[in-house]
């Protein structure tokens, strides 16, 4: 039964479950952990890229990508053909929609009593602290480069093979970090399964009190990551990471 595709699918749904859930905590009104702060949130996702990397490779994913900017670089590096990586893109933005269709369940009753529309759709995808299309896109191209590129560059030959296991809480912190220091301008998606499978679930599930699921601004948390992966690979390779 695991194949990539499951295993993409899972750990995607498990990242989102756990990364959406953790800003619906800190920001849903009735929450014991309303008003958490910021680093909660980052936390919280660094917790969901830990586990569901995991989830990932015990579900038949040994790539365990989550993140189709990841899958992009890869498939600019030959890991994958384009089929394959096609499909798994399309399973891990499958994760995100069920990922946040089951953070909508959980939170029920606290949609309800909470007012502010744009903090019900922050639960579900990202937005630009301010709003400039082409500022918001390099943010995204940014974040990604650091996010891939450094990825390449723990798992190189020049740095060694890491313990077993060890590999998933790297990624994770790392992610934590861009989090702590790149996050606050446009919520740092730098994964387009993050921020679009969850968008979609918040246009398709009946929340209380919703507001649009701006579409407008969809695009940037979708082009920017593939962009920054395509980057981060062509310096990987010039480098000579790759």
């Amino acid at each position: 039964m695991a194949t990539p595709y499951l295993g993409e699918f899972l750990g995607v749904a498990t990242l989102i479950i756990l990364g959406d859930g953790v800003v619906a905590n800190s920001l849903l009104k009735g929450s014991k952990a309303e008003n958490a702060g910021w680093f909660n949130i980052i936390t919280g996702w660094m917790v969901g890229v830990l586990v569901g990397v995991f989830v990932a490779i015990a579900c038949g994913a040994p790539q365990a990508d989550i993140n189709p900017a990841v899958t992009f670089a890869k498939l600019l590096n030959g890991v994958y053909t384009s089929s394959e990586a096609i499909m798994i893109m399309i399973s891990q933005v499958g994760g995100g929609f069920v990922g946040g269709v089951i953070v909508w369940i959980y939170f029920r009753g606290h949609w309800e009593i909470s007012d502010d529309q744009g903090a019900k759709l922050a639960v579900f995808c990202t937005g630009p602290a301010i709003r400039n299309y082409s500022q918001n896109l390099i943010c995204e191209i940014i974040g990604t480069i650091i996010l891939v590129f450094a990825i390449f560059a723990m798992f190189s030959k020049a740095v060694g093979s890491m313990s077993p296991g060890f590999g998933p809480y790297m990624v994770a912190v790392l992610v934590w970090g861009i989090g702590a220091s790149l996050g606050g301008t446009t919520g740092y998606a730098i994964n387009p399964a993050r921020d679009l499978g969850p968008r979609i679930a918040h246009a398709f599930c009946p929340i209380a009190g919703k507001g649009s699921s701006d579409w407008a601004y969809s695009w940037v948390p979708v082009v920017g990551p593939f962009i920054g992966g395509g980057v981060a690979f062509a310096l990987a390779k010039a480098i000579g990471i790759l």
